[in-house]
């Protein structure tokens, strides 16, 4: 009893003495065990699943853009994947590490870029969901057109999403560092008088351009894709592009709701550490721990609503099961089943916007059409014996092989020869 009693006491002593501190990095003293292993538990299973799932969208994807071109759609999914597959690689064990231990002994250079690496990531992320969704708005407003757009074009939107995610959250890289306290080794955020007016400003902007704004222009975009995808087409080829529409549309919709309601968390919890005043409550460990698993599960839930959301993930999932097994390229097999002429998508797919949707009848033969005409007039070669048969058969008089009751008039021929 004295023991359990003093080590209360130890344990609201270190609570009121870490209450000012800011930490960083996913450093989290808590004198509870159950805490210090049941969140690194969670981000284990976080990491496992997600791991599998983001390395099979890449697979897809990947094993796509070399059957074909690339397309604009397909290079955004793939850098959400390889952005989560990398928050689950790098920053998922730092952090189940630094919950584990009350100290923190994975070095200087982790704890200043820990915090950087994950909001760079996760910043990467919602400005790829903006343009994904102003490309899913253009594609919902004409399905049936074709889009061709250069791999420049693709590379160069994809590194400026990387250099301003990257640039955002720079201050946390610049005060970020680790500090003895009460004896202890920590990861904390260490802002100078100097730059506390500064820091005051980055803790209510940041939130406000990495969250809220790309979420209220995803919102928009997405809400108008809606809309387009609503308008009924008069003709079958375009009900057709309208449904395809419509999948992707609701796809992409369905990632970035998941990711705004799992991350809403983690924002509470910036703005309670960020702005809380002098004395002030501070924001329970458990809740500050949990908030950060559910921003880890985002990397994981994307994967599965790519597979059960999208027909076209669910093929590539099967195109690349049989390619892994059989070891020969599914493209080979693929021309051999179908045939040449037959170009046309099927209608359970979601395709990209710039892939070609809708195929005009003349080219779904597979020939141009001065070659279809020239085919045409290609005369059939005759034989002489054939030429001779009909002939003969052209020369018998036309009554005669137009008679719709010849066996009555050989009777009345027959009869009259025997009278």
């Amino acid at each position: 009893m004295l023991a359990d009693a003093f080590a209360d006491s130890n344990s609201s002593a270190m609570n009121l003495s870490f209450a000012h501190l800011h930490f960083a990095g996913g450093y989290l003293p808590s004198d509870s065990q159950d805490w210090r292993t049941i969140v690194p538990a969670l981000l284990v299973a976080v990491c496992l699943v997600g791991f599998m799932g983001n390395l099979c969208v890449i697979g897809i994807l990947l094993h796509g853009a070399w059957k074909g071109k690339p397309s604009m759609i397909h290079s955004l999914i793939l850098n959400l994947s390889l952005a989560d597959l990398s928050l689950l690689l790098f920053s998922a064990p730092v952090r189940a590490t630094a919950y584990s231990k009350a100290v923190w002994d994975l070095g200087w250079f982790v704890c200043k870029s820990s915090d950087w690496f994950i909001h760079t990531c996760m910043a990467a992320k919602s400005l790829t969901i903006v343009v994904v969704a102003k490309v899913c708005f253009m594609y919902a407003s004409d399905p049936a057109k074709q889009v061709s757009i250069h791999n420049c074009t693709i590379w160069s939107v994809l590194a400026a999403i990387w250099a301003v995610a990257s640039l955002l959250p720079l201050p946390e890289w610049l005060f970020s560092t680790t500090r003895h306290h009460a004896g202890v080794e920590m990861c904390l955020m260490d802002v100078p008088a100097v730059a506390e007016e500064f820091m005051s400003l980055f803790g209510k902007l940041y939130p406000l351009l990495v969250f809220c704004l790309p979420l209220l222009f995803a919102s928009f975009y997405f809400w108008r894709a809606y809309g387009q995808c609503k308008k009924r087409g008069t003709k079958t080829q375009n009900l057709r592009n309208q449904i395809r529409s419509k999948q992707l549309t609701v796809m992409l919709l369905s990632i970035a709701a998941t990711s705004a309601l799992l991350w809403l968390p983690e924002w509470v919890a910036w703005l309670w550490v960020w702005h809380r005043k002098a004395g002030g409550p501070a924001p329970p460990q458990g809740f500050i721990a949990l908030s950060q698993v559910l921003m880890f599960s985002i990397s994981s839930a994307n994967p599965f609503i790519f597979l059960v959301k999208s027909e076209e993930f669910k093929e590539g999932l099967k195109g690349l099961w049989k390619w892994m097994i059989t070891k020969k390229p599914v493209i080979a097999t693929e021309s051999q089943e179908t045939p040449a002429g037959n170009s046309e998508v099927l209608p359970d797919k979601v395709p990209s916007p710039e892939s070609p949707t809708s195929i005009p009848e003349k080219e779904e033969t597979g020939f141009p059409p001065s070659a279809k005409g020239k085919t045409e007039q290609v005369e059939i070669p005759i034989l002489p014996d054939v030429e001779q048969f009909w002939h003969e058969r052209d020369a018998v008089p036309s009554g005669q092989d137009n008679d719709p009751i010849p066996w009555e008039h050989e009777d009345q021929a027959t009869g009259g020869g025997d009278k």
